[in-house]
């Protein structure tokens, strides 16, 4: 769903909204609302960020997180799953994850669903490639 005003919003206009659900991403001055992720989708997921998270996480090599809002470059996404390398998690003073990354993912990983529109998901995929280049996708 794109949703357009009289008036288009600023990224730092987009990042005051509150939250929706599913998550609305800002690209290109527009707002688009992902689609509802179904079961299939939610389990490759899952599976997906406890595999490199079993390896990654305790080695403190990498960190993989589902559905991290992730605002950089004039856009603000939320891929399926961005991983970071643990040097680059932007860790708070207290050690902690914090809550806004202003930043592109080291990897973005997107599962296509059936309902979802190819030519937004390689956009935004193409997006982190201009920042990183390490990014692939998923489709079932």
């Amino acid at each position: 769903m794109v949703q357009a005003g009289s008036k288009p919003l600023t990224l730092a206009e987009f990042l005051k909204l509150p939250e929706t659900k599913p998550a609305s991403e800002y690209i290109n001055g527009n707002i688009i609302q992902k689609p509802m992720p179904k079961g299939r989708h939610s389990r490759l997921q899952g599976k997906l960020c406890s595999a490199i998270n079993q390896v990654a996480k305790d080695a403190k090599i990498a960190y993989a997180f589902p559905e991290l809002r992730c605002s950089f470059g004039g856009r603000s996404i939320v891929p399926d799953i961005a991983i970071f390398q643990w040097e680059r998690i932007p860790f708070t003073p207290e050690g902690d994850v914090p809550d806004n990354f202003d930043l592109a993912p080291d990897w973005t990983i997107e599962i296509l669903s059936p309902d979802q529109r190819p030519n937004k998901v390689l956009g935004n995929i193409l997006h982190c490639l201009e920042f990183f280049n390490r990014t692939f996708s998923i489709n079932y």
